[in-house]
């Protein structure tokens, strides 16, 4: 047993000095772009360089080949790398997440160094003061303009307003569902009804929908940490014959009674008229790939299960990205269903590089003639307003 151990340290020690000399072999990478993972040193150079507001998911670009002329360019804007104080310019050096701009791109550059790159010590990380706050998590910078989080505005930190368009879960072109709350101490009380924009779009397998009239809810964030919520929601206002004529057989909703061939019922929208409803949201805050707010959860609304993933500005291969997946996987009206939003930054120029997402959003289901495939897709829209969190 002893000479087995003996054998393992001798292992292990010639492993780490054959890593030690290929690092100290290795060129020093001399013109490279900042992976933006680390938030905290990306707006200290920006406020080094007096630029406001700054943005911890700034594209940052250091050259270093030129002795004489070294220079750091932060969204586009070049400044001289003596600009920044000595401590910072050591931290930009030794800097270990690197992209190696002058390395030669090829097609399997996608598979090998994306993966090279993939720190591990940088794939899960903890999450901010604000994700686990039972209190401030509310608070969120993102609005979007389908489905996902609340839309979060503090009036004075612990107490705000928020808004949302489509549930917390839903995707796009699914549901008239749209939100207005306000936020103190926990509690959350608000008011919800049915905007008709998006669900009369389009015209084809809307027979998973969700349509709502108008109503009330209330939920409270269990205190020491932001883990479990709980709520109360209520559709206080009962679909009138045009409404139900209008989300079941009329305009793009004609064919939103599909039947079976004995004539009764195989799928239709769900109705939300005159119910009530106990909800819940467990949810653990967590930040994967150097996001800014992300979350897995597992939770049940209007008597819908639904588990799944969020988070925004994730980093992996110099690209910021949101990305969103939601399974409902049990309704008492409904289909199972699958929500992917992957929106991405740095689409746009200047101010809009750092502040607008956009990508694609789909929603795999099942189709009309009983088909597993793509119910819904369209681009979706997010803005941040403010600094990441």
């Amino acid at each position: 047993m002893k000479q087995i151990s003996l054998i393992i340290f001798l292992f292990i020690i010639l492993i780490t000095a054959i890593n030690i000399q290929a690092q100290e072999d290795e060129d020093p990478i001399l013109y490279y772009q900042m992976e933006p993972l680390d938030d905290s040193l990306f707006i200290l150079i920006q406020e080094a360089l007096f630029i406001d507001p700054p943005d911890p998911k700034a594209e940052i670009i250091v050259d270093l080949r030129d002795p004489n002329n070294q220079t750091i360019s932060v969204r586009g804007a070049l400044y001289p790398f003596l600009a920044l104080p000595a401590d910072l310019r050591a931290r930009v050096i030794t800097y270990p997440f690197k992209l190696n701009l002058e390395e030669t791109v090829h097609f399997g550059s996608v598979f090998t160094k994306v993966i090279e790159r993939l720190r591990l010590s940088r794939v899960i990380n903890t999450p901010t003061v604000y994700q686990i706050s039972p209190t401030l998590g509310y608070i969120n910078p993102f609005i979007q303009v389908q489905g996902g989080e609340r839309f979060g505005i503090p009036l004075k930190t612990d107490v705000g307003i928020s808004i949302g368009f489509g549930t917390p879960y839903s995707g796009v072109l699914e549901t008239n569902f749209i939100e207005a709350n306000f936020h103190i101490l926990g509690f959350r009380a608000g008011l919800f009804q049915s905007a008709n924009t998006f669900v009369e779009l389009k015209e084809f397998d809307n027979h998973n929908n969700l349509f709502v009239s108008n109503g009330f809810q209330i939920s409270y964030v269990v205190p020491f940490g932001n883990f479990f919520e709980f709520g109360y929601l209520s559709a206080s206002q009962r679909l009138n014959e045009t409404q139900l004529l209008k989300y079941t057989k009329q305009t793009v909703n004609k064919d939103n009674i599909v039947l079976n061939p004995d004539g009764t019922i195989r799928y239709q929208p769900y109705l939300l008229d005159t119910q009530s409803f106990i909800n819940w949201e467990f949810r653990y805050p967590i930040r994967i790939l150097g996001s800014t707010r992300g979350k897995i959860y597992v939770a049940r609304f209007i008597d819908e299960m639904h588990i799944g993933y969020s988070g925004r500005e994730h980093t992996l291969g110099g690209s910021v990205f949101d990305f969103r997946f939601d399974a409902m996987f049990n309704s008492p009206v409904r289909q199972p269903q699958y929500v992917i939003d992957i929106m991405v930054q740095k689409i746009f120029d200047l101010w809009a590089s750092s502040a607008i997402a956009v990508g694609p959003s789909a929603i795999v289901g099942t189709k009309k003639n009983g088909s597993l495939g793509i119910t819904s897709i369209l681009f979706n829209l997010r803005i941040k307003v403010g600094t990441s969190l």
